[in-house]
């Protein structure tokens, strides 16, 4: 995969992963254009950085990812690259049935249903372009869950499997497509956890993390899983009774509280 000289749309790019991206894009001669619900975190996310700007959209909005769309394709016909990085990640306690319906599935809206539209939506725009890509956003989580973020963990399951299906569909045409599988990266979505629930799992620095994940898509690593990501999935595999009790540990604290 060339990653120079595209043009790339970074969804939930106002800080964290996609900023990072964003930020180390930008320095490879590509045009970046980021994405987010708060207009003012976005304008000053790009206020210093070069060869990007910002748009506001939500994901988990239908509409307004049809809006989007129409302002990138007419201000940015050259775009070639989509990166589904908007995410939440919330702690549940699922005895806890206070929340209401929307609450509960509002993981599912921006984690899951964005992507989805999203590459629906982008999908006939990146068919006419050469070095076309789109990444979608998973987690090391996808593949074993932490029980006190089940939903969140729910919808990065679904993800590695949606990509693995479109990825297959369009095999026979000019897209690529990619998985990211994060480790525990040093970013804002790290607020969702107490000490407790996070201790002895190695963090990845965010600046680390995504130099990493370019330099796996330059290789066309179609499923890039980093640091510990890699592991939970060889765990997940040959000892996952084991690996979900490690993480299961701090649903204890969760529910006594």
């Amino acid at each position: 995969m060339n990653i120079e000289n595209n043009t790339i749309l970074i969804t939930g790019g106002s800080r964290g992963i996609g900023l990072e991206m964003a930020k180390q894009f930008a320095k490879k001669n590509n045009k970046v254009i980021i994405t987010g619900r708060d207009e003012q975190k976005l304008q000053k996310s790009v206020e210093n950085l070069d060869n990007v700007s910002a748009i506001q959209s939500d994901v988990s909005n239908p509409d307004q990812i049809e809006k989007l769309y129409q302002q990138v394709v007419e201000d940015c016909p050259e775009l070639n690259i989509v990166i589904n990085n908007a995410g939440l990640m919330e702690t549940i306690n699922l005895r806890d049935n206070t929340r209401t319906a929307l609450e509960l599935t509002r993981e599912i809206d921006v984690n899951l249903k964005g992507t989805i539209i999203m590459n629906n939506v982008f999908l006939p725009h990146l068919k006419q372009k050469n070095n076309a890509a789109i990444v979608n956003v998973s987690s090391g989580l996808a593949f074993v869950p932490h029980p006190i973020a089940p939903v969140y963990c729910a919808t990065k399951a679904a993800i590695h499997s949606y990509t693995l299906s479109l990825r297959i569909q369009l095999k026979n045409t000019n897209i690529k497509v990619f998985e990211l599988a994060p480790p525990l990266t040093q970013t804002e979505m790290l607020d969702a956890f107490n000490d407790e629930d996070i201790q002895g799992v190695p963090i990845a620095p965010v600046e680390e993390m995504v130099a990493a994940f370019i330099k796996a898509l330059s290789k066309d690593t179609y499923e890039i899983r980093i640091g510990i990501a890699n592991q939970l999935k060889f765990m997940s595999r040959f000892f996952p009774n084991f690996i979900l009790k490690q993480l299961s540990k701090s649903v204890n604290n969760m529910q006594s509280g």
